[in-house]
């Protein structure tokens, strides 16, 4: 509706600059607002007040210009002129109609656009090192990023989901050493157990698999257990596989798969690493002090120069990551989109700095970052911290295990990611209108009784009645639904646009809370036909729309609780 009511005022606006009141080469940007006192209007639009000093004239004699000229509209009653020149527009009851009418054509696809225009985007998220298995700051990141992928899909873009690990380095080397010391019968408690070795249940786990000469098979890569524990190589192939295996089955149980899997080995074996340093030195970008190669990035906005390579020869680890990046944008992306916990801030500007003096035509403030806050896991009160599968912290499989997937993703993605989160175990277990997955659910579930009951009564929903009556929902309650129901995709758009898929979650909860006022305070099966028809065609409308939205949060919408 929102959209519809910003075309009639562009439609007047183009007669206004016709006849000369507005300058021909205006290009107004037209807001239209839900209003929030409902006897002014269903939405308004300060278009006047924005353009009055082009028109020159005040912004009531200008609201009335645009109101004589907006053109008629079965979906608009009448409008308003309010305060300085505010205009009120009133939804018809004609509009109840024709937009439940839309969304039972579109069912599934109602609140989808094609703003992306099949235009490519690729999303990173969870790229986690394979030293462990995954924590909640893991499953935060892979709700946001999977809901954030389905809503660009939802909104016409072609998408590439893809993880990036890091399969050597330091900290894969401290795995290896942890499980080749637990191969030779070392414990973690024992002196000579490596100092920076990890310690969790998981690592005998590995160790004892390694040891049987088990093949361990992920979506990237395969490996066999040699059994020899002097084996350090092996083991570490080992290790990264066997890890890779149980990360992939944590985040099936989560829903969320990827279409790329890349090593960050890779860029060195590849010669990626070298070739961006040197291309970086050509482009005179560099500078060598105190023995170690400087990225002059304060000609980037930096705070500070800062070093690419160390006095040991060794690149610092923003230097790989402009190498992926420039493989990023090699591979076509024009847009893309990191998603990454809050810890990562600190590589945005040099990240970009590096790909901007790669002069390689990359535009600035490319790649897009989407980062997230770590979660609290609270049960009873008290911070839960402690995984037995991993020694020191809570795994995203304990807390699958302890929830449900559907809760766990919703509580993980409904909150802004940029905010901070506590994930209460026992709210999200609970079957009550406080738990928001639980009440959004039930709605679902509750259009679904309607229709169970419906034939228990042998009758019938039929749906060309339902619709020829719509007229008869006059209630505030179904006009206030109804008006909801249109807003569906202007959040849709809206939170894809600004990479923000708790505004879906923000959404649905809303819905549900009218939808079972609702259906508290107004009986569906009635014995007057149309009506009873009318009432259950705008049930299945809401039906719809909670389903649609469930499905950009990976979340099921049952039919039975």
């Amino acid at each position: 509706m929102k959209q519809h009511i910003a075309d009639l005022i562009s439609t007047a606006l183009t007669s206004l600059m016709d006849e000369g009141t507005l300058p021909a080469d205006t290009q107004p940007t037209i807001m239209v607002e839900n209003t929030r006192d409902k006897s002014h209007g269903d939405f308004a639009s300060n278009i006047a007040l924005t353009l009055a000093k082009a028109a020159k004239c005040n912004p009531r004699e200008l609201s009335q210009k645009i109101c004589a000229a907006l053109p008629a509209s079965d979906n608009v009653e009448k409008t308003e002129i309010a305060g300085p020149g505010f205009i009120n527009f009133f939804v018809s009851d004609a509009s109840t109609g024709n937009l439940i009418k839309t969304i039972l054509q579109h069912k599934n696809t109602y609140g989808r656009n094609n703003d992306g225009a099949g235009k490519k985007v690729q999303i990173e998220f969870v790229s986690a090192n394979p030293t462990g298995p995954l924590h909640i700051g893991h499953g935060r990141g892979a709700a946001v990023g999977d809901c954030l992928s389905r809503l660009m899909e939802a909104t016409g873009w072609e998408v590439t989901r893809e993880f990036y690990y890091n399969d050597a380095g330091q900290q894969i080397n401290n795995l290896a050493l942890s499980v080749q010391a637990r191969c030779k019968g070392l414990t973690p408690e024992d002196p000579s157990w490596p100092e920076d070795g990890y310690r969790g249940g998981y690592i005998t786990d590995l160790a004892e698999s390694f040891m049987r000469g088990d093949t361990v098979t992920s979506e990237d890569q395969s490996f066999t257990g040699t059994k020899d524990a002097d084996d350090l190589e092996a083991i570490r192939h080992f290790a990264v596989a066997y890890l890779r295996h149980e990360q992939d089955l944590d985040l099936k149980a989560f829903g969320v798969d990827f279409d790329v899997y890349f090593l960050e080995s890779s860029l060195y074996t590849e010669g990626k690493v070298e070739e961006t340093v040197q291309t970086l030195i050509k482009n005179g970008y560099t500078y060598e002090e105190g023995g170690a190669l400087w990225l002059r990035t304060t000609d980037f906005g930096d705070d500070k120069d800062r070093v690419m390579r160390k006095t040991d020869g060794g690149y610092t680890y923003f230097v790989p990551d402009v190498a992926y990046h420039m493989n990023k944008w090699q591979r076509g992306f024009d847009t893309v989109i990191n998603e990454q916990g809050a810890d990562h801030h600190s590589t945005i500007t040099r990240v970009r700095a590096g790909l901007q003096a790669l002069d390689a035509g990359i535009p600035k403030g490319w790649p897009d970052y989407v980062l997230h806050q770590m979660a609290t896991v609270m049960r009873g009160g008290e911070e839960v911290k402690i995984s037995k599968r991993a020694g020191s912290y809570l795994t995203l499989r304990d807390l699958i295990d302890e929830v449900g997937r559907d809760a766990t993703r919703f509580f993980l993605a409904a909150r802004k990611s940029d905010s901070h989160l506590n994930f209460d175990i026992d709210l999200a277990r609970s079957e009550s209108a406080d738990n928001p997955v639980y009440y959004i659910q039930y709605a679902h579930a509750r259009v679904c009784s309607i229709f169970r009951k419906l034939a228990e009564n042998n009758q019938q929903w039929d749906e060309t009645t339902g619709q020829d009556a719509l007229g008869r929902l006059d209630l505030e309650s179904e006009k206030r639904l109804t008006i909801k129901l249109g807003r569906y995709p202007e959040v849709v758009k809206r939170a894809a646009d600004v990479r923000e898929p708790h505004l879906i979650a923000t959404y649905l909860y809303e819905l549900a809370s009218d939808f079972h006022t609702y259906y508290n305070s107004e009986k569906t099966l009635v014995e007057d036909t149309d009506l009873r028809n009318a009432r259950l065609t705008l049930a299945v409308a809401v039906r719809h729309v909670l389903a649609n939205g469930l499905d950009l949060l990976g979340v099921n919408a049952p039919d039975l609780m």
